[in-house]
């Protein structure tokens, strides 16, 4: 939904805010950091190759990690899509 006419987002105050809900980790406790290691610990392995990403099997979201066992590689338009409904909605997991 598109924001209104001059609104402009206060980046300081979210960031705060997903901080002080632990949403947020710095540096090499955050959650990008830690996707990015194990990206390059499948690429050593030659599990994933370039244009590949790396998805969850269980997303983390739902109490996933970073664990080798539930990395898998897949596309791109795979792994960032999501099943909607005629309406737009995103579908609940599990109804494809």
């Amino acid at each position: 939904m598109p924001s209104s006419p001059g609104y402009k987002r206060d980046y300081k105050q979210e960031y705060k805010t997903a901080k002080e809900r632990g949403e947020v980790g710095t540096g090499s406790d955050s959650g990008n950091a830690k996707r990015h290691r194990a990206r390059r610990k499948l690429e050593k392995e030659g599990k994933v190759k370039p244009g590949q990403d790396v998805d969850h099997k269980k997303p983390i979201s739902k109490g996933g990690g970073n664990r080798k066992e539930n990395l898998k590689a897949s596309s791109p338009s795979k792994n960032r899509s999501f099943v909607r409904t005629k309406s737009g909605a995103i579908k609940k997991e599990g109804k494809k």
